[in-house]
């Protein structure tokens, strides 16, 4: 099952959009399986955005992501990373297309209010760098079969 990373940044949080970023989430019927509200610390965020070192914008990353509490979120379920990146929009806030995150919020190239994993692979990555494995709860919502009834999963039984 994938899993995906999605961090409401600093300035998503001191704008108080992070209720209805989560609420676009559980709208579309994303499993949430891990959620908290956090300071990052510098060593966090330099291991988080390990393969930016060196590139002229790192520092002020690191500064901006550590500069306000930030939330974490970790979700599952099939194609989760896909539908999250989609979801959130272009990376830059000017270049998002309007009914995404980023482009119904943000006008910004630096300020583009989330992360979201962009592989399967990070998304396993990422989840387990910002949650610890106790962190995270595994459960089964009765609408699943309803959100993801794929061609080899059985519709809901009433």
């Amino acid at each position: 099952m994938e899993r995906t990373l999605v961090l409401v940044k600093p300035d998503g949080v001191q704008r108080a959009l992070v209720g209805r970023i989560i609420a676009r989430f559980e709208e579309k019927g994303l499993r949430l399986i891990g959620l908290k509200l956090m300071a990052v610390s510098r060593a966090l965020a330099e291991t988080h955005y390990k393969d930016l070192a060196g590139k002229p914008f790192y520092p002020g990353l690191i500064k901006f992501i550590t500069s306000a509490p930030v939330v974490a979120m970790a979700f599952e379920g099939p194609g989760v990373v896909a539908v999250v990146r989609k979801m959130l929009g272009a990376t830059f806030g000017t270049a998002a297309e309007p009914g995404t995150i980023r482009g119904d919020f943000s006008t910004s190239r630096g300020l583009n209010l989330t992360h979201g994993s962009d592989s399967v692979e990070s998304g396993a990555r990422e989840v387990a760098l910002w949650f610890k494995t106790e962190e995270l709860v595994a459960w089964e919502r009765t609408l699943d079969g309803w959100v993801y009834n794929t061609e080899d999963r059985e519709p809901p039984k009433k």
